[in-house]
C-alpha cells in the first residue's frame, strides 16, 4: 500500500500561504466554470445528453471502435491496437526506429503519462520534448503533472524564472510571465523544427469520420504534426465517440467545465497525413480499459472526457495539492482510476474524500465519483488496506452508539474530558486529535436540554 494521502498531506500544508494560494487559484476556476454553466439554459441538458452518449458509446465500445479502426484505415492511417502499456511503448518505438527518429515533439497526453512512455524512449535512445507549455516545465523540472488540465499550476513565476536560468539560460534574475513565455516560444520553435516525428495524444477519436479531435490553447498540437513529417496519435479506447453531433455536444462542455472558457483557441482534426509527410499512425490503447467496461459499480469512470473540473471543486485536492495522491491522475476522478488500476498500491487515496458530492454535481458527463469513492471504501478490509486504527474507532463507535445505556453514560462524564491535559488528549493515543484542535463538551447534552424544554 502507498503512503497515505493524509501523510503527503502534511508536507504541502507546511507551507500555509501556498497552500492558500493553491485553494484561491483552483475555486477561481470552479468560478467561471459556474458562471459559464449558468450562461446556458440548457447546460443541464447537455450534461444528461452527454452522460447518455458516452454510456450508449462504452456498452457497444466493440462496434464503434471497429468503425473508427475502419474508416481511419480507409482515409490511409495506419492503426496500432496496443493491449497494454508496454505493448503501447514497444509499438512506439518500433515506427521511431522504422523511420530513423532521435528525437519527437510531443503534445499534451494523459494516457503516455498513464504508460510512462518517456522515460521508455529515452532509455532507448529517443529525445522526447514535451509542447504544452505546463508540461515542459515540468519536464525540464523532473517532475510529473500536479493537475490534468495545468500540469505546472504548483509553480509560480519565480519557480519557472529560476528554472529557465538553469536549463534555457535565461537572463538572471528575469521572472516575468511574459518574457520567460517568450523564450520558452524560442526554445520549443527550435525543437519544432529539428524534430524527426510529432505525437499528440486525443481528445476524442470520431468512429463515423475515422478522425481523431485535439483540443489546445496554445496550438503545440498543431506544430507538433505540421513541422515533423511523422505523426503518432494515442488513444485510450474510451475516446471514441459515434459523430460529429456528439463531438457538438462535449465540445460546448469540455472546456468551460475545466478552464471556465467558451471554448479551447484550437480545436484540431487530424484525419490523415500531409500530402508531403510520411503515413499518419494512431494506436489505440486498451491498458486495463476493456475489463473497466465490465465491472458493474465503477465502469462509469470511463465517461471521463478530461476536463479537469472534478479537482477544481474537490476541497481536499485544492488544499493538499496534486502530489498528495499515488495516482499520477490527482483528485476524485484520480482516486477511482488509480483504484481500478491497483487496489493495493492506489488504496491511500481513498480517504482523501469528503463525500460532499461537489465533483459529481459539475462533472459534465455525470459521473458517480463521490458514490463510487464510497463504494471503494466499504471494500478496503476485502483488500486488507483499511487503517487500522479507524477500524478500532468505528469498533467503539458501533459499540456507543448500539447501546442507550452506555451512550447516555458517555455522554453524562463525557465533560470531565474537558480536564485532561492537551498534550495527552492530542497525542498519539488520539488519532482524531491529528490535525484537529479537541472540542470542549459542554455541560449539559442536547439531550438532556431537550428533556428539560430548554431547546425548543
Amino acid at each position: 500500500m502507498s503512503t497515505p494521502h493524509s501523510d503527503k498531506a502534511k508536507a504541502f500544508l507546511k507551507n500555509q500561504k501556498y497552500a492558500q494560494w493553491h485553494d484561491a487559484t483552483f475555486w477561481s476556476v470552479r468560478t467561471k466554470r459556474d458562471n459559464m454553466a449558468l450562461g446556458l439554459e440548457e447546460w443541464e441538458q447537455l450534461r444528461e445528453k452527454a452522460s447518455e452518449i458516452k454510456k450508449h458509446t462504452i456498452s457497444h465500445l466493440d462496434e464503434y471502435l471497429e468503425k473508427f479502426a475502419s474508416n481511419a484505415e480507409k482515409n490511409g492511417c495506419v492503426v496500432h491496437w496496443a493491449k497494454d502499456a508496454d505493448e503501447f511503448n514497444s509499438i512506439v518505438l518500433d515506427i521511431l526506429r522504422e523511420h530513423n527518429v532521435k528525437k519527437m515533439v510531443k503534445s499534451k497526453s494523459m494516457l503516455t503519462e498513464e504508460c510512462e512512455m518517456n522515460p521508455f524512449l529515452e532509455k532507448n535512445g529517443i529525445e522526447v520534448v514535451e509542447t504544452d507549455l505546463g508540461e515542459r516545465i515540468i519536464q525540464l523540472k523532473g517532475q510529473k503533472p500536479s493537475h490534468i488540465v495545468m500540469p505546472a499550476i504548483h509553480l509560480n513565476h519565480d519557480d519557472v524564472g529560476e528554472l529557465f536560468e538553469e536549463k534555457l539560460g535565461t537572463e538572471p534574475g528575469n521572472h516575468d510571465p511574459t518574457y520567460l513565455t517568450y523564450m520558452a516560444r524560442l526554445s520549443l520553435r527550435n525543437e519544432f523544427l529539428t524534430a524527426q516525428a510529432g505525437m499528440t495524444g486525443a481528445n476524442f477519436g470520431i468512429a463515423e469520420t475515422g478522425d481523431i479531435v485535439v483540443c489546445t490553447n496554445e496550438g503545440n498540437a498543431d506544430m507538433s504534426t505540421s513541422c515533423p513529417k511523422l505523426h503518432i496519435a494515442a488513444i485510450g479506447l474510451e475516446k471514441v465517440i459515434p459523430n460529429y453531433d456528439c463531438l457538438a455536444v462535449f465540445q460546448r462542455m469540455l472546456c468551460r467545465a475545466g478552464t471556465g472558457q467558451p471554448t479551447t483557441t484550437y480545436t484540431s482534426h487530424f484525419r490523415k497525413a500531409r500530402p508531403t509527410a510520411q503515413k499518419m499512425h494512431i494506436i489505440l490503447v486498451d491498458n486495463g480499459r476493456s475489463e473497466w467496461v465490465a465491472n458493474p459499480e465503477h465502469w462509469e469512470t470511463l465517461k471521463c472526457i478530461r476536463c479537469g473540473s472534478c479537482m477544481n471543486t474537490c476541497p481536499v485536492y485544492r488544499r493538499s495539492g496534486g502530489y498528495s495522491y499515488s495516482y499520477f491522475i490527482p483528485g476524485p476522478v484520480g482516486i477511482n482510476l488509480g483504484m481500478l488500476r491497483n487496489v493495493k498500491l492506489h488504496s491511500g487515496n481513498v480517504s482523501a474524500c469528503t463525500l460532499c458530492l461537489s465533483c459529481q454535481t459539475v462533472c459534465p458527463v455525470k459521473i458517480d465519483l463521490g458514490d463510487q469513492v464510497y463504494k471503494w471504501r466499504q471494500q478496503l478490509d476485502e483488500f486488507g488496506t483499511a487503517n487500522s486504527d479507524k477500524k478500532r474507532m468505528c469498533l467503539g463507535m458501533k459499540m456507543l452508539f448500539g447501546s442507550s445505556g452506555l451512550y447516555n453514560t458517555a455522554m453524562k462524564f463525557a465533560p470531565m474530558a474537558n480536564w485532561v491535559p492537551s498534550f495527552l488528549m492530542e497525542s498519539g493515543l488520539n488519532p482524531w486529535a491529528d490535525g484537529h484542535k479537541m472540542m470542549k463538551f459542554p455541560r449539559n447534552s442536547f439531550q438532556e436540554l431537550w428533556r428539560k424544554g430548554k431547546v425548543k
